[in-house]
């Protein structure tokens, strides 16, 4: 009778907690109205004297000029000229996977082994992470962080840089799985100028290994797909072990999500090329070093391009000083579909809110300033099928939207107010409160 009863309260206490939550999110869905701002758009036209409704969660109007609203609104804000767009996707990013680079706790981005696919990075994201109020209230509101390590890391989500839990943040998963391509160059120093000479490899031996290492993942791919081909026939009437490492391939053999391939090297691009094509993977150029010399062949074969290598030093002597700074404008010319990151090297998730600067940097060396935004805003999104939901300011959208004083390319221009998903987010971070703290500090006389 007491297990009875204690059903039943445990019951009531459940229904409870649902009408409380269902409430609770009734009361927060408002409906807001932006008016009189620069509406950047991203997919369609600059509106001057602009306004975006935000009916809760989404986006419910894009109007220009004057217009009439056939509903109340439950508040106004008024732009006066200021700009918007859409929340900034940063990919490949390291946020809430690191924290403190010098110390080994903080840092949760490499894996142990070299096929990994079954990793999911989304599950080890710190959401109380420092950094992302940080990179948040520099525009970024979406983030992909991405596993490390071996030759297939594993698989990687889009989160929204807002929510108590990850369960909150996720936007969606998996969108793509991770492969660092094997590097296909060899070391020609002499013997006798190696400062280990154990550690010497003549060029045979080099070569030996790297096709060792090619076969090895084009033999990963050939078993993920037979694996595939069995657990899809209907006709198999036996029940199979579940492999946690091919279940985590079927997305990406079926050709639901794409592979995130990390090549610098011209071989090593042209190499996977090659066997994407040959074996109709969908994939992405992730890193990319100098993927720009070869720009014609990439939008030949129509693959798109995650470029990382805008901030860095051209590593051939004959390369101009600028030859990484136009590199995204010799992709986009040549008619690959770009986006820009900032790399997943050393303090890759603090980094994270410069994804602005380093757009406007491929600027000032010859890319449009409509393809630098969409690198940032909707390319990103289409690269990680998310499209339909984010990237662009349109009605039906997440209602996610940025605020800023100036131009967003513009170093001087402020976040003054954030939206994601309809909600409005804070911009304070720990750089804003030590900011304070040290402002206001005694002085000595």
């Amino acid at each position: 009778m007491t297990d009875l009863f204690n059903l039943r309260k445990l019951r009531c206490i459940s229904t409870c907690a649902l009408i409380a939550n269902l409430f609770a999110m009734s009361v927060g869905a408002e409906t807001i109205l932006l008016k009189n701002g620069i509406i950047h758009t991203v997919t369609g036209r600059t509106l001057e004297h602009g306004s975006v409704l935000m009916d809760g969660t989404n986006i419910s109007g894009v109007f220009e000029g004057k217009f009439e609203l056939n509903k109340p609104v439950d508040r106004q804000v008024e732009l006066n000229g200021a700009h918007v767009y859409p929340g900034l996707i940063a990919m490949n990013s390291g946020l809430g996977l690191g924290e403190i680079e010098a110390i080994r706790a903080t840092q949760d981005m490499n894996e142990v082994g070299s096929y990994t696919p079954d990793v999911k990075s989304w599950i080890a994201v710190n959401p109380d992470s420092e950094l992302i109020p940080v990179a948040r209230a520099n525009g970024i509101a979406y983030a992909e962080p991405v596993p490390q390590g071996g030759v297939v890391s594993g698989l990687s989500a889009v989160i929204r840089l807002d929510g108590w839990t990850i369960e909150e943040m996720l936007v969606k998963k998996p969108v793509a799985l991770h492969l660092n391509w094997p590097d296909v160059t060899l070391d020609t120093t002499p013997k006798e100028k190696f400062k280990d000479a154990t550690k010497f490899k003549s060029l045979e031996d080099q070569a030996k290994e790297r096709h060792k290492k090619i076969n090895e993942l084009v033999e990963f791919f050939q078993e993920a797909r037979a694996y595939e081909a069995i657990r899809s026939n209907p006709s198999n009437t036996y029940k199979m072990l579940l492999n946690p490492a091919w279940e985590a391939m079927l997305p990406v053999v079926r050709g639901e999500i794409p592979i995130v391939i990390y090549a610098n090297d011209e071989r090593q691009i042209t190499s996977a090329l090659d066997w994407a094509g040959t074996n109709h993977f969908k994939i992405i150029i992730a890193g990319g070093m100098n993927v720009w010399r070869m720009a014609d062949k990439i939008a030949s074969s129509n693959v798109p391009v995650l470029f990382e290598f805008t901030m860095l030093q051209p590593r051939r002597e004959q390369d101009s000083y600028d030859a990484q700074f136009k590199a995204a404008e010799t992709l986009h010319k040549a008619g690959v579909k770009l986006a820009i990151g900032v790399g997943m090297s050393g303090f890759s998730a603090s980094q994270a809110r410069n994804l602005p600067y380093t757009a406007a940097q491929c600027i000032a060396f010859g890319l449009p300033d409509d393809e630098a935004l969409k690198a940032i805003t909707i390319r990103p999104a289409e690269m990680l099928g998310v499209e339909k939901r984010l990237g662009s300011i349109e009605v039906g959208k997440e209602a996610t939207l940025v605020v800023f004083d100036g131009d967003i390319f513009n170093i001087r221009s402020n976040v003054k107010q954030m939206w994601i998903a309809g909600k409005a987010v804070t911009l304070d971070s720990r750089h804003t409160r030590l900011y304070e703290r040290y402002k206001n500090r005694p002085k000595r006389n």
